[in-house]
């Protein structure tokens, strides 16, 4: 069945190295977000996307008496995760060129839920359910401890505020499907 899916689009960069294009990776994050309504569906909840519509969350999950969740969806083919803005999930200042990590940020939305999606061959891939908090939690202190590594100046870009997810990370939130069905009650 693999042979239906889509081909990802690849296109070379300056140094010869293949990459996603614009197209490709927006049609991943769409696939994760109707894979995890599809999930979320299959197992009794109504579940609203909005495709990059809405700031801080792609879905909405309800039950049948009306409560519902918010639900972020980050979906990748390979590698890591990407976080392009850290000042997102906590307080970053700086000392010349050296970054100093302070006060972990609120949750932008009350109980918001964070699916991490990994898609792999068809009917294999996999999810991974956390909480934002818990989700910020692993951001600040991986950026923390990379910082403490290079003395609070990152190597090639001072300024930048880029941190990734590993799936390693991640693995004890694997299938954590009840986490969103419990924050329902």
């Amino acid at each position: 069945m693999e042979e239906d899916a889509p081909k990802r689009q690849l296109k070379s960069n300056k140094r010869g190295k293949e990459m996603a294009t614009g197209r490709s990776t927006k049609l991943v994050g769409q696939a994760g977000e109707y894979l995890v309504a599809a999930e979320l569906s299959r197992r009794g909840l109504i579940a609203t996307t909005f495709t990059g519509n809405v700031p801080h969350y792609d879905i909405i999950a309800s039950d049948d008496k009306g409560r519902h969740v918010s639900v972020q969806v980050k979906t990748i083919r390979g590698g890591a995760w990407q976080f392009g803005d850290m000042s997102k999930f906590c307080d970053i200042s700086f000392q010349g060129k050296r970054q100093i990590v302070g006060r972990a940020k609120k949750c932008p939305v009350r109980d918001l839920i964070c699916v991490f999606v990994r898609l792999t061959n068809y009917g294999e891939d996999r999810f991974y359910i956390c909480s934002w908090i818990k989700a910020r939690d692993i951001l600040v202190r991986s950026h923390k401890k990379y910082l403490d590594r290079v003395d609070g100046i990152r190597t090639k870009n001072p300024r930048s505020l880029h941190n990734a997810i590993s799936e390693k990370s991640l693995s004890k939130f694997e299938n954590q499907w009840d986490l969103i069905e419990d924050s329902l009650r």
